[in-house]
């Protein structure tokens, strides 16, 4: 299947703030709980405590940290200003120039538990997922990589370039359809033998009883070879699609 298979709008979306947000989901998405802001109160002035509460905010709600930590829109500056009590807003602007925004980078992912998407385990665990999602559904790739953003942003997975995941989503959802047409094809042998057999039975050419007993256990053999590769799928398809990111 073609790699590339995301809209416009996924792309500009991707890592990057709306325009825009109401007031609830300020509040669901923005909040500085306690634990958040006594950790914010040790940084010594209000720049610091700004930015790294814009820090903590936007890997949260994005998946990733930006080259500009104060590019955020200016209801979410707003926001989480008041929650730690900084007034002048025009501090966050020697934040970006400071050595601090990296040391505050570092202390976010060690201290939140975040990874990173090359981490050990990490691409098997979201391939088995996707692989799940393929087989009892019929989600289009673009929704299957939103799903994955999803899932990485959820397990605080700091997200990857959009085309390595977009090359992921690909290869895992390419690998499951393989795997459904084969058996697809054999599940149409099967019953297509099934159909020969009444067929032959309506035109008076009854069948002897041994060809019936094997007709019943070359069918309960499918259905059973059926489920084991129904359970196998899952393994099999995303194992691979690791090891080929891990060699990449």
């Amino acid at each position: 299947m073609p790699v590339d298979f995301l809209t416009a709008t996924q792309r500009q979306r991707y890592g990057h703030y709306p325009d825009s947000f109401s007031a609830d989901e300020l509040a669901r998405n923005f909040h500085l709980d306690d634990d958040d802001r006594e950790c914010i109160a040790n940084k010594r002035r209000d720049s610091s405590r700004l930015g790294f509460a814009l820090q903590l905010v936007t890997v949260r709600f994005l998946g990733t940290f930006l080259e500009d930590p104060a590019a955020v829109p200016f209801t979410v500056l707003h926001f989480v200003a008041a929650q730690i009590e900084v007034a002048d807003l025009t501090c966050v602007a020697a934040y970006r120039q400071s050595e601090q925004r990296w040391r505050h980078t570092a202390e976010i992912r060690a201290r939140y538990g975040y990874s990173e998407f090359v981490d050990r385990g990490l691409q098997f665990r979201l391939g088995r997922w996707l692989c799940a999602l393929c087989w009892t559904g019929t989600d289009r790739p673009s929704l299957l990589f939103d799903h994955a953003s999803g899932w990485l942003i959820g397990h605080k997975v700091l997200l990857p370039g959009i085309s390595i995941l977009e090359r992921f989503v690909a290869e895992v959802r390419s690998r499951m359809e393989a795997r459904l047409w084969r058996l697809l094809v054999r599940d149409v042998g099967a019953e297509q033998q099934r159909r020969q057999l009444a067929e032959g039975t309506r035109e008076g050419q009854r069948p002897s009883a041994g060809a019936g007993f094997t007709t019943r256990r070359n069918s309960a053999r499918a259905r059973n070879q059926a489920s084991c590769d129904a359970r196998a799928t899952q393994s099999h398809c995303v194992s691979g699609t690791f090891r080929q990111h891990r060699q990449s």
